[in-house]
């Protein structure tokens, strides 16, 4: 009865282990072997604060989880201890923070993870990581937009300018 018990809870650990790699945009894999509990707290902190949500998972269940997946591929890098950061909102925020917190604090290695669907290594989170964050895309991209009309009132200006000159 007990052992009926202990295997539904796994298998909804299984499934809720699943949903959440399927509703990540990016979820990366991280061996924390070597850290100690306040960095492990600071590092959670940083990622809470940014609406990741950090765990350590057991590597079998997040083997059934992606059985019959897309993201088999994750299972290569599931070995030793693991934890796991899923990232809804922000593509590159979970790889952004755990790849800056990896170079202060050596003993965090990065495994690998997934971006948007696809089984990446641990190379292209690292690439990830080096891309600014969303709101530095927009910010981008909105001063992209607004140089020519800027440039423009500039001419318009210039021009107005030199007609009171004349006058």
């Amino acid at each position: 009865m007990a052992n009926a018990k202990i295997i539904q809870e796994k298998q909804e650990a299984v499934a809720v282990i699943a949903s959440k790699l399927v509703e990540s945009s990016t979820t990366v894999v991280a061996d924390y072997r070597g850290l100690n509990v306040a960095q492990v707290t600071e590092l959670r902190k940083q990622l809470r604060d940014a609406g990741i949500e950090f765990q350590v998972l057991k590597n079998s269940l997040v083997r059934r989880a992606t059985e019959g997946t897309d993201f088999a591929g994750l299972n290569e890098i599931l070995t030793g201890p693991t934890a796991i950061a899923f990232g809804k909102e922000d593509a590159v925020a979970p790889a952004k923070i755990l790849n800056d917190f990896a170079k202060k604090n050596e003993a965090l290695k990065l495994k690998g993870g997934i971006v948007e669907g696809k089984v990446v290594d641990m190379e292209q989170i690292k690439a990830l990581a080096e891309l600014p964050s969303r709101d530095g895309l927009l910010s981008m991209l909105l001063s992209v937009l607004q140089a020519p009309m800027r440039n423009f009132a500039l001419a318009v200006k210039a021009v107005g300018e030199k007609q009171e000159a004349q006058a």
